[in-house]
């Protein structure tokens, strides 16, 4: 999302449209949605996109507000092909860009981006979020949650500081969310994790004040924390008018499928993960063994000085 952002402010995009973006990209994805009805509920699954939706347009019209009176210097967009690099989209003329690639290549690259480079950025992530849900779900008590969390401000104020420096992205944050409503957690709470957790932490942070700014920085995380509360408790609210407990129903959507078709779509998920995660853990312990071999090298001898260099010779001149 961090590296679509700064080629779309390269492209030409204002602050507040790069703002938005950065608000409304993770929890409006169709795989957040299809998620969210998955493991959540219907509320929860129309709720979500709506409030990011709010959430997003708020904070890119208070962006460009504030900015309105600031001289900014038009950028040249990037108009390079996004398939391969073919044309500049300065010295080549879209109607002989068009001609460049087949819908076979158009529809093969997009299958390949689906099934294999977009899931290999999601599966690390989504297998963590199922770790932790069962992590929660076994290890924790039924009444922690209910007894100290429930609902109101006061939880939505805690799920927002959990969530804003949590690192999780909009899918894994999902099956943990589920948890935290089954062991008592109200779904505005819930939903205050769903916005805040994937929309902001310490490294997106870091990039969004050097790309745009601290102000920026400020506006984003004061939309998002001030609409994920707000809505947060209305959504509360809806559940008490509606009678609806979030516990009772959180899951259900998987009954109207089909077994066979259930176990079918394990299947294909295991044999479309089983490559990605072992490349991510294998990359994960190489990085961890380049670490330690680091530290290893440059720690200094029991006497405090540094080690000698082997290329040196330790004899007698």
């Amino acid at each position: 999302m961090l590296p679509a952002a700064v080629s779309l402010q390269k492209q030409g995009a204002n602050k507040g449209a790069v703002t938005s973006f950065l608000i409304s990209t993770p929890e409006s994805g169709v795989d957040s949605i299809s998620i969210t009805y998955a493991l959540l509920d219907p509320i929860l699954t129309i709720a979500r996109p709506l409030v990011a939706f709010f959430t997003a347009a708020l904070a890119g019209i208070a962006q460009n507000l504030v900015d309105y009176k600031q001289q900014i210097t038009p950028l040249q967009p990037d108009l390079t092909c996004p398939v391969d690099g073919c044309c500049d989209g300065v010295h080549c003329e879209p109607e002989v860009h068009r001609h460049h690639h087949t819908m076979i290549e158009k529809l093969t690259s997009g299958i390949r981006y689906a099934f294999f480079d977009f899931w290999s950025d999601l599966v690390g992530w989504f297998f963590i979020g199922i770790l932790l849900a069962g992590c929660i779900t076994a290890l924790i008590p039924d009444d922690v949650f209910s007894t100290y969390l429930g609902s109101g401000l006061p939880a939505m104020l805690i799920m927002l500081a959990v969530g804003i420096p949590l690192y999780i992205c909009a899918t894994a944050s999902t099956p943990i969310a589920a948890a935290l409503i089954l062991k008592g957690v109200s779904p505005g709470a819930a939903l205050v994790f769903l916005l805040a957790g994937p929309a902001t932490n310490v490294a997106s942070l870091t990039v969004l004040v050097g790309v745009l700014g601290k102000r920026a920085a400020v506006i984003y995380l004061t939309a998002i924390a001030v609409s994920a509360v707000v809505f947060g408790l209305i959504v509360d609210q809806i559940y008490t008018i509606l009678g609806i407990s979030a516990q009772a129903i959180v899951g259900q959507a998987s009954e109207i499928v089909p077994a066979w078709l259930q176990l079918g779509a394990v299947i294909l998920l295991v044999f479309l993960s089983v490559g990605p995660l072992f490349r991510n853990v294998d990359g994960l312990f190489k990085k961890v063994g380049l670490k330690l071999q680091t530290v290893l090298k440059n720690k200094p001898t029991e006497t405090g000085r540094e080690a000698p260099n082997q290329s040196e010779s330790c004899g007698p001149t």
